[in-house]
């Protein structure tokens, strides 16, 4: 088994593309207006339509409903990346902050309400 993506569900495909495309600096690819991929070296994150939902099964997902997972980047520099996305994040749940388990983290919202975490391993730890 290897895991290769998550996929958010949302009302606004363009809108969120388009968010994680300016905060990531990674271009998507586009399937259809519905799917686009946001593809790293190690995993993708995918962003439908509420309209592919019933191809799964109707009523499994609902946008802008999540209140349990974070998705999370590996970032060169935490500290950086806030400074880029300071004024273009609207939603900051907080500024950069080093975490008990050796990580420099900065946690925001996108558009949908999606909980983001850009991290940065500090440099040192066991």
């Amino acid at each position: 088994m290897n895991f290769v993506s998550i996929r958010i569900i949302t009302g606004d495909v363009a809108r969120l593309v388009g968010f994680y495309e300016r905060a990531t600096g990674v271009r998507a690819s586009w399937a259809t207006e519905d799917f686009a991929e946001l593809t790293t070296a190690s995993a993708t994150l995918a962003i439908a339509g509420t309209r592919t939902v019933p191809l799964f099964a109707p009523g499994s997902a609902r946008p802008a409903d999540n209140h349990s997972v974070i998705i999370e980047f590996l970032v060169d520099d935490v500290d950086s990346v806030h400074r880029n996305l300071t004024g273009f994040v609207a939603d900051f749940v907080n500024e950069p902050t080093t975490m008990p388990w050796g990580n420099r983290s900065l946690l925001f919202r996108d558009p949908d309400g999606n909980l983001v975490n850009f991290f940065t391993p500090v440099a040192g730890r066991d």
